[in-house]
């Protein structure tokens, strides 16, 4: 299915955007991602297939890396297919104690990140005439989340930016939808566990992961089928949906 398609995804050497990059590897796509980290894009280099993979030292909150970045993908594969934008960083604070430094970085990559891919990459797909786009959004875009102040503010102008982009490219071919997960093993839980609770860590592992009513946290992987799902022929039906993968939490939780 993925033979010759070429998927860029944002973010892609670590967490859930290391899992995506994988998949779409596994599934025969060319897949061209960014990363800051040099270590972590050497380890994922490693794991691909030879003329498949494309990293790039690229900042997503930077217009002129994602211009190149798409440049790139174009001329070194032809085209882009599907564009995932899962680049993002998390913050912990209230309205009163998150700084204005704060609130600006979690903008500029959040929210202009997504932003500055998106549009980028939609000339080509309206050129092609079809496209697909995934953002990676969160549960804190619809509910209220303590201490996460910024971060769900840049979570609901991911989900709203989704709903735009759908309806606005839908009659040129372009589907849009938001991906919303609750609590995610990635290594940033477990290095935010190593910061503020030392020695604790596994205490708190397993208390963050009870508050979800299924009973854990998500794995990468489940939050990448899900992607691969809504990149496929038998989801070409859905469009401007915000799906949520968050094992009951938004529902079930009373």
């Amino acid at each position: 299915m993925y033979t010759n398609k070429t998927i860029l995804i944002t973010g892609g050497t670590d967490g859930i955007g290391r899992s995506l990059v994988l998949q779409y590897l596994d599934l025969g796509a060319n897949v061209v991602t960014c990363g800051r980290d040099q270590q972590k894009i050497l380890a994922l280099e490693a794991e691909a297939p030879i003329g498949k993979l494309c990293v790039l030292n690229a900042d997503v909150s930077s217009e002129r890396d994602c211009e190149r970045s798409v440049s790139h993908a174009v001329k070194l594969f032809g085209g882009i297919d599907v564009l995932i934008n899962n680049a993002g960083i998390a913050h912990i604070g209230n309205v009163l104690n998150t700084s204005e430094e704060d609130f600006q970085k979690i903008f500029q990559v959040n929210v202009k990140g997504a932003f500055n891919c998106m549009q980028a990459v939609i000339p080509f797909m309206e050129e092609m005439g079809q496209g697909l786009i995934i953002n990676m959004a969160s549960i804190a875009a619809t509910i209220g989340i303590r201490d996460r102040f910024a971060y769900s503010m840049s979570k609901g102008a991911i989900l709203s930016m989704t709903l735009s982009v759908a309806k606005d490219f839908i009659k040129k071919g372009i589907r849009c939808n938001c991906i919303s997960p609750a609590r995610v093993h990635t290594p940033f839980v477990d290095g935010f566990l190593d910061k503020h609770y030392p020695g604790k860590q596994q205490e708190m592992f397993e208390k963050l992961s009870a508050s979800q009513p299924i009973g854990r946290m998500a794995e990468p992987e489940e939050v990448a089928q899900l992607a691969y799902y809504l990149c496929s022929k038998q989801a070409s039906f859905i469009t401007g949906t915000d799906v949520p993968i968050d094992g009951g939490f938004t529902r079930l939780n009373n």
